[in-house]
């Protein structure tokens, strides 16, 4: 199918620049929303907001919970480093 086969586009050429400008207008607000998530400082507020979501609720208080789950493993951690390196002295 070629051109030929094609219908003529009937609309006025104001309608079709309207059309394109909303267009580019579409397309440069999404790029922006692109560009904002995609730096650096957001992408890094966002992990921020995940971890303090994980340790603190909603009303502000802290998921105690969380907190000694994190702390076990961090004691945990310190104490088997602590067992290898008399184990290998």
């Amino acid at each position: 199918m070629g051109h030929a086969d094609k219908p003529a586009d009937t609309r006025a050429p104001k309608s079709i620049e309207h059309e394109m400008e909303a267009t580019r207008e579409r397309l440069a607000g999404t790029i922006d929303q692109l560009v904002y998530r995609a730096s650096p400082k957001t992408i890094a507020r966002r992990e921020v907001a995940s971890v303090r979501a994980h340790f603190v609720d909603v009303q502000g208080k802290v998921r105690t919970g969380n907190v000694f789950k994190v702390a076990g493993v961090a004691v945990g951690v310190v104490a088997m480093i602590a067992v290898l390196r008399k184990v290998t002295k």
